[in-house]
């Protein structure tokens, strides 16, 4: 899916927030909550990665880190042609990653200690690649709004259930207009949500399809995709679970591990995803991953790698 489709997608959302507005207070109810939506944007676009941040308790890392996790992201950001965000690491056990930020140039990549214990280091470079994507394809921004706007559709519809809507159809329709309008605040936060979860869809496959170009290596993020979906599925993301809000941002859905796509995955299925970087390595997709200057030696010897991809020691 495209960013044509994406752009729907939002249409889609707006609409669904402008309509509960005009179920609430009718005419005027709509242009409030075209208000609400808009200053509610603003804040998060200007304030959305230190947000996601604080909610996981993450920890800038120093210039100098041991952990070599800095080097290789300035590497692959230089061979993907775009500014270096800052790395941060989340003390939690299951590995994951996310990438924040409102454009390239303030944007910030999340790992988390699990990841590090899970990966080999070439496994890494494909993850940290993909969130590279994101970044670059502006996916953080987009998921961020969507997210605000799901927040405030189920709002609206939540406050509207309590209060009534003020929009009542003229005599002769008042019961139909009753149940249509119950049944938009019903329906409206879950045709929220499957628009946040299709759009996040959407760009998961294109973020692996152009991290694997940027990595040079489409098996590296493949291999990653699989170790960290089990591990994902072993221990529980504490953070996560307090923020559920924030679940379509990591790399792998901290919450559970989807096995088949569907409406209600905020991800696809990962061993679609796996298939698709496989084809790719062979050659049979359109776009052959390019050369990249980044390898393993991106990581200093402070960490060896382990024998057939294992973990870090």
């Amino acid at each position: 899916m495209g960013y044509f489709k994406t752009a729907l997608l939002m249409a889609a959302m707006t609409a669904l927030f402008m309509g509960l507005g005009y179920l609430l207070a009718g005419a005027g109810g709509m242009l409030i909550a075209l208000v609400i939506a808009g200053a509610m944007n603003i804040f998060t676009w200007w304030n959305s990665d230190q947000m996601v941040l604080r909610m996981h308790n993450a920890q800038l890392l120093s210039p100098g880190d041991r952990s070599g996790i800095q080097q290789m992201v300035a590497d692959l950001a230089r061979n993907a042609d775009m500014p270096v965000p800052a790395v941060y690491l989340i003390d939690t056990p299951q590995p994951n990653a996310f990438a924040t930020g409102r454009n390239p140039q303030n944007a910030a990549v999340a790992v988390t200690s699990g990841i590090l214990r899970v990966l080999s280091r070439e496994e890494l470079a494909g993850v940290i690649a993909h969130e590279l994507a994101h970044i670059k394809n502006h996916d953080t921004a987009i998921m961020t709004v969507t997210a605000t706007f799901a927040g405030a559709i189920s709002m609206l519809a939540n406050f509207a259930l309590f209060f009534g809507g003020g929009n009542r159809d003229e005599e002769g329709n008042g019961g139909l207009g009753l149940i249509g309008t119950l049944a938009m605040m019903l329906l409206a936060p879950m045709a929220a949500a499957l628009v946040q979860m299709a759009i996040s869809r959407s760009r998961e496959y294109e973020a692996d399809r152009i991290g694997a170009e940027i990595c040079g290596h489409p098996l590296w993020l493949a291999s990653a995709l699989e170790n960290i979906q089990h591990g994902a599925a072993q221990v529980d993301n504490i953070a996560a679970e307090r923020n559920p809000a924030t679940a379509h941002m990591f790399i792998i859905n901290p919450l559970h591990g989807r096995k088949m796509d569907n409406l209600f995955a905020t991800h696809p299925a990962t061993e679609n995803r796996v298939a698709a970087l496989r084809a790719m390595a062979n050659g049979s997709e359109p776009h052959a991953p390019r050369q990249t200057t980044v390898s393993a030696s991106s990581i200093p010897n402070t960490r060896r790698k382990r024998h057939k991809n294992g973990p870090w020691t």
